[in-house]
């Protein structure tokens, strides 16, 4: 590693510590260089000219820039896991009965308490799938859940209470109905044809109408974006969008849309290994580093993803997410293999 490289990365590693801009003097006397001030100094002018540092308006410190994060990511990270993080993914996968949505429920949950930033869970685009099927279970005498199936093995599910007024046999001749006209339809489509239908489902089911709202929001869901997020909380509380109204009113806007978020997923670097990163632009200050995660049956598309500010401890959470992934690929191949 050059001298420069090592200044670059006490510089971004420092500023990911504290949030506060780095000087020469502080790099010398925490990080103990073997060298003057006044080289530090020009090193670091160096590098803010080639653009891989910036000056801030408020002290003589220099922060690293856009340019510098990535360069950090791509050449100076270290790959650290914790043996503390290994130990809780594995408590998770230990236990006995779980799916597969409560493997990556508590997977994102250690995430974000490992690392005191959101995570968050995409599912594959429904935009090419289509619907196999929409099945009703009956639970008691007056509810029951709605399973919707794609085929590519995607599953939603919506529980509700029937009305007094309403019959489970009205139930289930409206499913049946549903499925002669809904099924092989892309999901894309689903929610259209469903409105098309509204008129004659609700005259032919007399008194139905309540039921075929239920229903249509249980669709709404299904065809929605499907994204679980984790810790949102704790984004809040980062001093970058706590002292700055407008980033957090963005970072509001982006977590309620998934779509927009995404694409916003989608134009990550390639990190790695596996992992991409989306470095903040200026103004945005939000990182999005991501994994893709391979589970049997849902064909590819699962996404693993960990958001924080600009100055994210990368080294940290590139490392862990890397080893998430390729920890829970294993596990469900291992399980629909059945060796577990």
């Amino acid at each position: 590693m050059t001298r420069k490289d090592t200044i670059l990365k006490y510089i971004v590693e420092h500023f990911i510590s504290t949030a506060e801009p780095v000087g020469s003097k502080t790099l010398l006397e925490t990080y103990h260089l073997n060298c003057s001030s006044a080289t530090i100094r020009n090193e670091m002018n160096a590098l803010e000219n080639e653009g891989y540092l910036e000056k801030t308006h408020t002290s003589s410190g220099r922060v690293p820039s856009e340019k510098g994060y990535e360069y950090y990511v791509k050449n100076l990270r270290g790959q650290r896991v914790d043996e503390q993080v290994k130990n809780a993914l594995q408590v998770v996968l230990d236990k006995k009965i779980k799916s597969v949505e409560q493997v990556m429920q508590e997977a994102c949950e250690i995430l974000s308490n490992m690392t005191n930033l959101a995570s968050a869970v995409l599912g594959p685009s429904a935009e090419e799938e289509r619907l196999v099927k929409v099945q009703v279970i009956p639970l008691s005498a007056n509810s029951a859940t709605a399973v919707f199936v794609t085929d590519k093995g995607y599953v939603e599910n919506k529980t509700f209470i029937l009305d007094d007024a309403l019959a489970m046999n009205d139930l289930e001749k409206m499913i049946t109905t549903l499925n002669d006209r809904l099924t092989g339809s892309k999901i894309s489509e689903v929610l259209p044809k469903l409105e098309a239908m509204r008129p004659a489902l609700t005259d032919y089911f007399v008194n139905q109408k309540m039921l075929y709202e239920v229903l249509f929001e249980a669709f709404v869901r299904f065809t929605g974006e499907r994204m679980e997020l984790y810790g949102k909380d704790a984004l809040f509380h980062q001093p970058e969008f706590e002292s700055d109204a407008k980033k957090l009113r963005r970072l509001i806007g982006l977590l309620d849309d998934p779509k927009a978020f995404r694409e916003a997923v989608k134009e990550g670097a390639d990190a790695g290994d596996g992992v991409s990163v989306k470095i903040g632009k200026e103004g945005e200050d939000l990182s999005i580093v991501s994994a893709a995660v391979q589970i049997p049956g849902e064909g590819p598309g699962t996404t693993l993803t960990v958001l924080g500010p600009t100055r994210m401890d990368y080294d940290r959470v590139v490392s862990i997410l890397q080893y998430f992934a390729e920890t829970l690929e294993k596990y469900f191949a291992d399980q629909t293999k059945g060796d577990k």
